[in-house]
């Protein structure tokens, strides 16, 4: 038996209440703990530490000449269904769960116009898992995605107003799906390795104004695995999924207002709509199941402020909005997406005058996503999620 899935992993997903996704559909922003105070807004303009590796490798020509960054996100999403299906069951229990999810970050000066630099992080990212018995098993038991990225970067200051920076992704992805059907338990695993691109630039308007423009490639993975059936072994075997990580690309400013006082803002585009549906066949082409998804391209909006109490502690907060790219009419068990609200706050404190600690907090409010969908069997799951998400960062950055 052959699986052919477009966007496999966009099809594994439980976005909005996932226990690592939370930026629209299974997207992971959580790629610095100094951002999360702001919720983060205007990071591709900010470059306020190494991780601006991820956000905008140009920003890495603000940095001092050589720098680390270490950060670690604890994420406890809370993910209940409520609702009814045509074969029965309970609603599943809470489908998140405690992760922990780190990034690592190293920066450079090469030359005094060259910045070379190196990320480790997981910019997609998902696991939730539903009781075996729930009411929605023939449509979604359990859904994992993981993703490592490693991002060797380089950044030239161009000159006193231009930077500009790009990288190279070099990505692994691993998926499991599993549900109920009529054969016992269907569990789908595949892995791959590929890669992608990261740009960006960096201006300086003035000396209190920069603005950063960003852009992340897509990363094409065909996952090579396997198929097995808890009931039926004769008809376990290799699986392979064509999976599309999508692009995005984000505008970002950064103002000094003045001594105390810093203001950020950011929209970000991501290019879902590359998930137009769920396709497997078999190895002769034979349809084994089709889902259509049919999602938007997604915007995310978020505004932030840094107050420096003193030259040791600076406060942060910020506010986000999370555009969901999925349409009432098109959610599915394994992807009920909906919009989410961020409300975040954080804090930098300078140890010595090489060494930083950041910490952040943020507090998701997901909109009631409402699902009636209707899959193999026919089985109908009617009914209604409720979910929310919080995160408690932190983060060492040494400067050499």
């Amino acid at each position: 038996m052959s699986l052919r899935v477009n966007r496999l992993a966009a099809g594994l997903v439980l976005a909005g209440c996932t226990q690592l996704a939370h930026a629209a559909g299974f997207a992971l922003i959580e790629q610095n703990a100094s951002g999360l105070g702001n919720a983060y807004a205007g990071q591709a303009a900010a470059a306020t530490d190494a991780s601006t590796i991820f956000f905008n490798p140009a920003g890495m020509t603000m940095l001092p000449d050589r720098q680390l960054v270490l950060a670690g996100h604890l994420i406890k999403p809370q993910a209940e269904f409520t609702g009814t299906s045509t074969i029965g069951g309970g609603d599943g229990g809470d489908a998140g769960g405690l992760a922990l999810v780190p990034n690592a970050y190293y920066a450079f000066r090469l030359t005094p116009d060259v910045y070379l630099g190196i990320g480790m992080n997981a910019p997609f990212g998902l696991k939730t898992e539903y009781d075996p018995t729930w009411a929605g098993r023939t449509q979604a038991i359990k859904s994992e995605l993981k993703t490592v990225n490693l991002n060797p970067s380089i950044a030239w200051k161009a000159s006193d107003a231009l930077s500009l920076g790009a990288g190279v992704s070099l990505q692994y992805a691993e998926a499991t799906l599993t549900s109920a059907s009529a054969a016992g338990l269907v569990t789908i695993k595949g892995d791959d390795y590929s890669w992608g691109f990261n740009l960006g630039a960096l201006w300086q308007l003035s000396e209190a104004t920069r603005i950063g423009l960003a852009y992340r490639s897509e990363v094409d993975h065909t996952l090579e695995g396997t198929v097995t059936f808890s009931g039926l072994p004769a008809n376990n075997g290799p699986v392979t999924a064509d999976t599309t990580l999508p692009d995005s690309a984000s505008l970002s400013l950064f103002h000094k207002l003045n001594d105390r006082w810093d203001l950020m803002a950011d929209v970000s585009w991501t290019g879902w709509s590359d998930f137009y549906e769920l396709r497997i066949v078999r190895t002769n082409g034979a349809l084994v199941g089709l889902t259509e998804e049919k999602w938007d391209d997604s915007y995310r909006y978020s505004v932030g402020v840094n107050y420096r109490l003193n030259d040791k502690l600076t406060l942060r907060g910020g506010l986000a909005f999370d555009e969901t790219p999925v349409s009432d009419t098109y959610r599915t068990a394994r992807i009920p997406d909906q919009d989410r609200t961020w409300i975040a706050f954080g804090a930098q404190y300078r140890l010595s005058p090489k060494s930083m600690l950041d910490v952040g907090y943020a507090h998701l409010f997901v909109k009631d996503a409402r699902i009636n969908k209707t899959e193999t069997g026919p089985v109908t799951l009617t009914g209604t999620y409720d979910a929310s998400v919080d995160i408690l960062s932190a983060q060492l950055t040494l400067n050499f």
